[in-house]
Protein backbone atom coordinates (compact mmCIF):
# COMPACT_ATOMS: atom_id res chain seq x y z
CA UNK A 1 0.00 0.00 0.00
CA UNK A 2 2.76 2.42 0.95
CA UNK A 3 4.69 1.56 -2.22
CA UNK A 4 1.60 2.19 -4.40
CA UNK A 5 1.00 5.51 -2.68
CA UNK A 6 4.60 6.58 -3.35
CA UNK A 7 4.28 5.68 -7.04
CA UNK A 8 1.07 7.69 -7.45
CA UNK A 9 2.45 10.62 -5.45
CA UNK A 10 5.59 10.65 -7.62
CA UNK A 11 3.53 10.49 -10.79
CA UNK A 12 1.31 13.35 -9.65
CA UNK A 13 4.37 15.43 -8.76
CA UNK A 14 5.95 14.78 -12.17
CA UNK A 15 2.81 15.88 -14.01
CA UNK A 16 2.32 19.14 -12.11
CA UNK A 17 4.36 21.14 -14.62
CA UNK A 18 2.58 19.77 -17.70
CA UNK A 19 0.29 22.78 -17.98
CA UNK A 20 3.21 25.21 -18.14
CA UNK A 21 3.67 24.96 -21.93
CA UNK A 22 4.03 28.55 -23.12
CA UNK A 23 4.31 27.74 -26.84
CA UNK A 24 1.94 29.72 -29.02
CA UNK A 25 -1.22 27.83 -29.77
CA UNK A 26 -1.27 26.27 -26.31
CA UNK A 27 -4.72 26.90 -24.85
CA UNK A 28 -4.47 29.34 -21.98
CA UNK A 29 -7.02 31.20 -19.92
CA UNK A 30 -7.31 34.81 -21.11
CA UNK A 31 -8.20 36.16 -17.68
CA UNK A 32 -5.09 34.56 -16.18
CA UNK A 33 -2.47 35.21 -18.84
CA UNK A 34 -1.95 38.59 -20.49
CA UNK A 35 -1.88 38.82 -24.28
CA UNK A 36 1.58 38.03 -25.65
CA UNK A 37 3.75 40.96 -26.61
CA UNK A 38 5.38 40.85 -30.04
CA UNK A 39 9.06 40.02 -30.37
CA UNK A 40 11.36 42.94 -31.19
CA UNK A 41 12.32 43.62 -34.81
CA UNK A 42 16.08 43.53 -35.34
CA UNK A 43 18.46 42.99 -38.25
CA UNK A 44 20.12 39.58 -38.41
CA UNK A 45 23.51 40.93 -37.29
CA UNK A 46 22.21 41.96 -33.86
CA UNK A 47 19.48 39.31 -33.50
CA UNK A 48 21.98 36.47 -34.02
CA UNK A 49 25.01 38.03 -32.31
CA UNK A 50 26.87 35.66 -29.96
CA UNK A 51 24.65 32.66 -30.73
CA UNK A 52 25.85 29.31 -32.07
CA UNK A 53 24.51 28.90 -35.59
CA UNK A 54 23.90 25.19 -34.93
CA UNK A 55 21.03 26.06 -32.58
CA UNK A 56 19.33 28.62 -34.83
CA UNK A 57 15.92 27.29 -35.80
CA UNK A 58 12.93 29.16 -37.29
CA UNK A 59 10.25 29.95 -34.75
CA UNK A 60 6.53 30.43 -35.24
CA UNK A 61 5.04 33.91 -35.09
CA UNK A 62 2.08 34.92 -32.97
CA UNK A 63 -0.86 36.86 -34.39
CA UNK A 64 0.47 39.98 -32.61
CA UNK A 65 3.86 39.54 -34.31
CA UNK A 66 2.31 39.14 -37.76
CA UNK A 67 0.33 42.35 -37.13
CA UNK A 68 3.51 44.12 -35.99
CA UNK A 69 5.20 43.40 -39.33
CA UNK A 70 2.21 44.63 -41.34
CA UNK A 71 -0.21 41.70 -41.37
CA UNK A 72 -0.94 39.09 -44.02
CA UNK A 73 -2.48 41.34 -46.67
CA UNK A 74 -0.52 41.23 -49.93
CA UNK A 75 1.87 38.57 -48.59
CA UNK A 76 2.57 34.86 -48.63
CA UNK A 77 2.59 32.89 -45.38
CA UNK A 78 4.88 29.87 -45.04
CA UNK A 79 3.94 27.38 -42.33
CA UNK A 80 5.68 24.19 -41.27
CA UNK A 81 2.26 22.46 -41.23
CA UNK A 82 -0.94 23.38 -43.03
CA UNK A 83 -2.62 24.42 -39.80
CA UNK A 84 0.43 25.82 -38.00
CA UNK A 85 1.38 29.37 -37.15
CA UNK A 86 3.44 31.40 -39.66
CA UNK A 87 7.19 30.80 -39.81
CA UNK A 88 8.14 33.02 -42.77
CA UNK A 89 5.98 35.92 -43.98
CA UNK A 90 6.98 37.52 -47.27
CA UNK A 91 6.06 39.61 -50.27
CA UNK A 92 7.48 37.71 -53.26
CA UNK A 93 10.40 39.60 -54.76
CA UNK A 94 10.14 42.46 -52.23
CA UNK A 95 10.81 41.57 -48.58
CA UNK A 96 10.12 39.05 -45.85
CA UNK A 97 10.24 38.41 -42.10
CA UNK A 98 11.44 35.40 -40.16
CA UNK A 99 11.61 34.83 -36.41
CA UNK A 100 14.96 33.53 -35.16
CA UNK A 101 16.39 33.63 -31.64
CA UNK A 102 13.18 35.27 -30.37
CA UNK A 103 13.55 38.25 -32.74
CA UNK A 104 11.67 39.22 -35.89
CA UNK A 105 14.23 39.72 -38.65
CA UNK A 106 13.35 41.77 -41.75
CA UNK A 107 14.85 40.47 -45.00
CA UNK A 108 15.23 42.14 -48.39
CA UNK A 109 14.61 40.28 -51.64
CA UNK A 110 17.79 39.42 -53.54
CA UNK A 111 15.83 37.84 -56.37
CA UNK A 112 12.46 36.18 -56.87
CA UNK A 113 13.11 33.40 -54.31
CA UNK A 114 16.01 34.71 -52.19
CA UNK A 115 15.90 37.00 -49.16
CA UNK A 116 18.74 38.27 -46.99
CA UNK A 117 19.65 40.38 -44.00
CA UNK A 118 23.39 40.83 -43.74
CA UNK A 119 24.87 37.33 -43.91
CA UNK A 120 21.53 35.59 -43.21
CA UNK A 121 20.05 34.04 -46.34
CA UNK A 122 16.64 32.44 -46.92
CA UNK A 123 15.76 30.76 -50.21
CA UNK A 124 12.33 29.40 -51.13
CA UNK A 125 11.35 26.75 -53.67
CA UNK A 126 7.90 25.52 -54.61
CA UNK A 127 7.44 21.75 -54.54
CA UNK A 128 5.14 19.95 -56.94
CA UNK A 129 2.99 18.66 -54.10
CA UNK A 130 -0.20 19.63 -52.36
CA UNK A 131 -1.13 19.13 -48.73
CA UNK A 132 -4.29 17.48 -47.39
CA UNK A 133 -5.97 20.88 -47.01
CA UNK A 134 -5.01 21.88 -50.55
CA UNK A 135 -2.09 24.19 -49.74
CA UNK A 136 0.95 24.36 -52.03
CA UNK A 137 4.06 22.64 -50.65
CA UNK A 138 7.19 24.76 -50.38
CA UNK A 139 10.74 24.32 -49.13
CA UNK A 140 12.78 27.00 -47.42
CA UNK A 141 16.51 26.93 -46.92
CA UNK A 142 17.96 29.03 -44.10
CA UNK A 143 21.67 29.81 -44.04
CA UNK A 144 22.58 31.58 -40.78
CA UNK A 145 25.67 33.84 -40.71
CA UNK A 146 28.86 31.81 -40.45
CA UNK A 147 27.01 28.48 -40.67
CA UNK A 148 28.79 25.46 -42.08
CA UNK A 149 25.47 23.83 -42.99
CA UNK A 150 22.18 25.13 -44.29
CA UNK A 151 18.87 24.32 -42.64
CA UNK A 152 16.10 22.99 -44.88
CA UNK A 153 12.40 22.76 -44.09
CA UNK A 154 9.41 21.56 -46.07
CA UNK A 155 6.07 23.13 -45.29
CA UNK A 156 3.16 24.87 -46.98
CA UNK A 157 2.58 28.31 -48.39
CA UNK A 158 -0.61 30.30 -48.80
CA UNK A 159 -0.61 33.66 -50.54
CA UNK A 160 -3.11 36.49 -50.17
CA UNK A 161 -5.54 36.86 -53.02
CA UNK A 162 -3.86 38.50 -56.01
CA UNK A 163 -0.30 37.56 -54.94
CA UNK A 164 1.45 35.14 -57.27
CA UNK A 165 4.58 33.13 -56.69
Amino acid sequence: MNKTFCIFAGLAFALTACNQNTAIGNDREAQVDPAPTPAPIEPAASALRNIATAIVKPETMTTAEVQTIGGERGRCIYRLTEVGFPTFVYEPGVRGFVKLNGKLIPLTAEGPDRYSSGELLIATRLVDEEGNAGLQAQEIIIVPPGAKDELGYRGYVQCDEGVTL
